[in-house]
């Protein structure tokens, strides 16, 4: 498990929203919280860990990106968000400071 951590970690990258929009169309975007670890959520999708990720969506941690949010990423498609492909999923996470803000 740790070589898939140190694995997904090195592909973690930054994407404008106008890349993710087709993602988001074909409903395989995950907005995952700023207050949980991008990678770790990444692992645990990759693994199949239910219980965590169960845990996360009923506390509303991890979701779909809703129609207000997709509205409001529309008006600035420039937008940079961190982002992970863990197939066939696109996770996103809007930064709260560093990577995506350099």
């Amino acid at each position: 498990m740790q070589d898939l951590k140190v694995e997904l970690a090195a592909a973690l990258d930054q994407a404008e929203w106008e890349w993710l929009m087709p993602h988001a169309q074909r409903d395989r975007l995950i907005v995952v919280n700023p207050g949980l670890d991008l990678v770790d959520v990444g692992v645990a999708i990759a693994n199949d860990d239910v219980l965590s990720i169960q845990h996360w969506i009923g506390e509303q941690l991890i979701s779909k990106p809703s129609p207000t949010q997709m509205a409001s990423w529309q008006t600035n498609q420039a937008k940079r968000f961190n982002a992970l492909i863990v197939q066939p999923y696109v996770l996103v996470q809007e930064p709260t400071m560093g990577f995506a803000d350099k």
